[in-house]
């Protein structure tokens, strides 16, 4: 007999283990089922879960678990990428606790130290996701640096440059004084700062006293200006194109120059050109043929470009003796306030330097072209569709992709400098010799390029090179292409798009057919979760708290397609009461004596509910294999629980209970009790394990997990509009109940008039169920109806609940007066937003629906109290 009480500390490891010990996730290549591959985006191994990483993996091990169970070979390719930056972090502080450093132990040692960090603490998130009940298969877990991963990505780097899509060039970065790297545009944080905006006038040369205005937020790149630029169709400027200007302090003659990028109506229409110290100057210096002149080194402190007095000054102590000098030189012309937005390194919390360095780069433009047509064509799909104008903006405009990086850790770039600076590009070192050899005619030393790879370029192989790539592997051959990817929005651009990019070239197919983009998990207030706002959730904690199975279940719940989650706790806690009912119904039916039976056929039965729920059951299955194929998981899990709470729960195992005992309703009880683990499993696979394993006598690894998904036809008869009229009109009867404030205990008459023959049958063959669930004393035909009787219609026939005596009719007068009238006041402050342009302009969407939702249920409110009202005071 289960426990009276449902404790999910109980059941899960001991499920867990039964998952572990079947091989559940193990995927099997020399079967002859069809493949159907996940590909997991690997997190970093410095991580451990949070809420967003729940419930992308949540969605993952729902689709693996349905596919599993219609009969495919699934393959869900667990994973962690090595985090180049974050990682080196980790243990650079490590070792700052030690009072040494990586510079003081060198890159060798260095390395170690990261290796042994990494066997250490890399498993935890593995150990996390067990505990969420996730099914991948950990024998196939790959690391971004393991050694096949890391033969894949120098095939892939010495082929793109061989085929002039990898190149060396000097260009503009953003920089990390602080790690003392370039780092990508996703790890540059925008912060909204206070700050000032100078305005300074430059002389003309050759013209007597005559200057131009200048503004800006940085004039600590002054000193590196090689250009005035002002828009070509500027009236006031037109005359002064060709001329040139005398920066001050450095007293550098540069061009005025003409070109789109100077706004007539920002300022004083002139803008100073530092090509390399700002990404849009740089363009403008590209155009124009101008000198670059980097004024800083590596830590951001002025280098030997600048003047003798500044050199070694940090950038911002170089501001302020900037500043100085031009204002004893009165050249500043005035100072405004202004809030304007400053790139912050998302790690290091310093100020990001654009930065001219030689770096190596990837010709994206070229690879983007079979990306954006692959898309285009439908090769691949986005869900939501609207994400693939996100991917298409991008991909149209995407710039040369910097790919390396100034750190220790990471794949190290497979380049040799001769000692003339020639370039050898190999797999290996001893490749590199061989070329170098014959390059020179002798044999010379190479020095190997100390830069390692953007971490995302590892990440861009992962659907090929996890499968073996570059051998002809048969999970290569099986599993490529994958059919779907589940991920967030913020990485279309950084991982999905260059997946793509080098899915295409390599494998001459998409990497996948469809892209899942789930949204954003956000408190319940609908703020984004951060440890400084103190709203974050930590997904262990509310497994902990609440069992995995609530937890996954609401996250499946809620999200839906295109829209944020708002999660609480409040939620999960209503999932874990469902999950509570689940139990409760299942101790119910195991002491009525509901025993599966695998003879049962459920096409057989005679009893009407019996023939209504198995006629619900085939609905729900059906509702739910269409929307986990839409990838609409609310809707399935919607579905779900409507069935199991509403349809079997408070309607059917109330409707038999006056057939305890009969043999027909045991067994179809018990049938629908497993249908619905069977459904649930996916979402729910704890709980529905244990209830499976502990309803009937299972034969040895029968688990719900390794079930098939029935595919039986759907089977309909006509017990469906008879067991809905007779939940419409239980379901009238209590809610005339409530509104009347009828107390729970109280029975009472109804009275019925303009009843045909068909309502007279079904009232007389359901007498019992309506008197028990609407709390009657008697069902009774009458041609008058007394005063003080509340009427509602169901069908055809008006019910009529006599009140008086039953309730104190004056005062429920009054209070229905009250209630309508608090009713009127909120519909009227709903329709006043509802028709303001400005709000519904500007409310976000989920915020209108809720209004229009609210301003339905309140008419619908306000006539039913209303009639109320008018039939008591009859």
């Amino acid at each position: 007999m289960l426990d009276k009480t449902f404790d999910p500390k109980i059941i899960e490891k001991k499920q867990a283990d039964r998952w572990q010990a079947l091989g559940v996730g193990q995927a099997k290549p020399a079967s002859a089922a069809p493949p159907y591959t996940i590909m997991m985006p690997p997190p970093n191994v410095t991580g451990s879960l949070h809420i967003g990483h729940a419930l992308n993996m949540t969605l993952q091990d729902v689709l693996s678990r349905f596919a599993r169970m219609q009969g495919k070979d699934v393959l869900w390719q667990p994973g962690t990428d090595h985090a180049g930056i974050a990682t080196q972090m980790v243990v650079e502080r490590l070792l700052d606790s030690e009072g040494t450093s990586r510079h003081a132990l060198g890159r060798e040692k260095f390395l170690e130290r990261v290796w042994d960090w990494k066997a250490q603490s890399g498993g935890r998130i593995k150990e996390q996701l067990d505990r969420m009940g996730m099914t991948p298969d950990w024998d196939r877990e790959r690391f971004t640096m393991d050694e096949g991963l890391s033969k894949a990505v120098r095939k892939v780097f010495v082929q793109l440059y061989k085929e002039g899509l990898i190149y060396r060039d000097k260009r503009l970065v953003n920089w990390d004084p602080k790690l003392q790297t370039a780092i990508s545009d996703l790890e540059v944080i925008p912060k909204e700062q206070k700050g000032h905006l100078w305005h300074i006038r430059y002389t003309i040369e050759g013209a007597q006293a005559e200057t131009i205005t200048v503004a800006t937020t940085r004039p600590e790149t002054l000193l590196g200006d090689t250009a005035v630029a002002v828009h070509p169709d500027d009236e006031r400027y037109k005359h002064l194109i060709g001329l040139s200007v005398n920066v001050p302090i450095v007293n550098r003659l540069v061009p005025i120059i003409a070109d789109d990028y100077a706004d007539p109506e920002k300022g004083s229409g002139c803008v100073k050109i530092t090509p390399a110290h700002d990404f849009n100057d740089f363009a403008v210096g590209k155009r124009h043929n101008l000198m670059m002149i980097n004024l800083f080194d590596p830590q951001a402190r002025m280098n030997e470009n600048a003047p003798d007095g500044y050199q070694g000054l940090d950038r911002f102590e170089a501001r302020k003796k900037i500043l100085a000098e031009l204002e004893e030189m009165d050249l500043i012309e005035k100072v405004e306030d202004t809030t304007h937005a400053v790139p912050y390194g998302d790690r290091s919390g310093v100020v990001i330097e654009p930065y001219l360095t030689d770096q190596w780069y990837c010709d994206a433009v070229t690879l983007a072209k079979p990306a954006l047509a692959a898309v285009e064509q439908g090769r691949t799909q986005f869900v939501p569709k609207n994400w693939e104008n996100t991917y298409f903006e991008w991909l149209r405009n995407i710039q040369p992709w910097c790919i390396s990086r100034q750190l220790s850790w990471g794949h190290q770039i497979p380049a040799w400098y001769g000692p003339d600076g020639k370039v050898f590009v190999a797999e290996t070192q001893d490749e590199a010799y061989k070329e170098a050899d014959a390059f020179y005619g002798e044999s010379i030393s190479l020095t190997r390029d100390s830069d390692v790879l953007d971490t995302w370029f590892s990440s861009a192989l992962w659907p090929f090179s996890t499968l073996g790539w570059p051998n002809e592997t048969p999970e290569l051959k099986k599993y490529y292409p994958g059919d779907v990817l589940v991920t967030g929005f913020d990485i279309i651009f950084f991982w999905v798009a260059r997946m793509m990019m080098f899915g295409l070239h390599f494998m001459k197919d998409v990497p996948f057919r469809t892209v899942y983009i789930h949204a954003l998990v956000r408190d319940a207030s609908g703020q984004k979760m951060s440890k400084s706002k103190g709203n974050v959730m930590d997904p262990l904690t509310l497994t902990e708290t609440y069992g995995a199975d609530a937890l996954r279940f609401t996250l499946a719940a809620m999200a839906a397609q295109g829209r944020d989650i708002k999660l609480s706790e409040d939620r999960i806690a209503g999932y874990r009461n469902f999950a509570t009912k689940l139990w409760n119904a299942a101790r119910y039916c195991q002491m009525n004596g509901c025993v599966p039976d695998e003879r049962f056929d459920p096409a057989s039965v005679n009893v009407t509910p019996n023939r209504w729920i198995v006629n619900e059951v085939y609905k729900t299955r059906a509702d739910v294999a269409a929307a986990l194929g839409a990838f609409k998981f609310n809707e399935a899990a919607d579905a779900l629980y409507h069935f199991a709470w509403g349809t079997f729960c408070d309607w059917y195992l109330e409707f038999t209970k006056s057939l305890s005992g009969d043999v027909e309703t045991q067994k179809t009880t018990a049938w629908v009790l497993d249908q619905i683990l069977h459904m649930l499993n996916p979402f729910m696979p704890y709980i529905t394990e244990e209830l499976f394993a502990a309803l009937g006598q299972r034969a040895e690894g029968d688990m719900l997990c390794v079930k098939p998904w029935p595919t039986a036809a759907v089977q309909t008869n006509d017990a469906g509009a008879e067991m809905g009229w007779l939940i419409d009109l239980i379901s009238e009867i209590r809610s005339v109940r409530m509104q009347m404030n009828v107390p729970a205990g109280a029975k009472i008459d109804v009275l019925v008039r303009g009843t045909d023959a068909s309502t007279q049958a079904r009232l007389k063959a359901h007498e019992e169920i309506i008197l028990r669930m609407a709390r009657l004393t008697k069902i009774e035909t009458v041609d008058t109806v007394p005063q003080g009787a509340v009427q509602t219609v169901v069908g055809s026939a008006h019910y009529y609940l006599p009140m008086a005596g039953v309730i104190d009719l004056a005062k429920e007068k009054e209070r229905l007066a009250k209630e309508v009238k608090k009713l009127e006041s909120d519909l009227e402050k709903i329709e006043r937003n509802l028709n303001n342009p400005q709000f519904v302009m500007n409310a976000p969407q989920d915020i209108l629906e809720e209004n229009k939702i609210r301003r339905t249920e309140a008419q619908g409110l306000v006539r039913k109290l209303g009639d109320a009202l008018k039939q008591l005071s009859v």
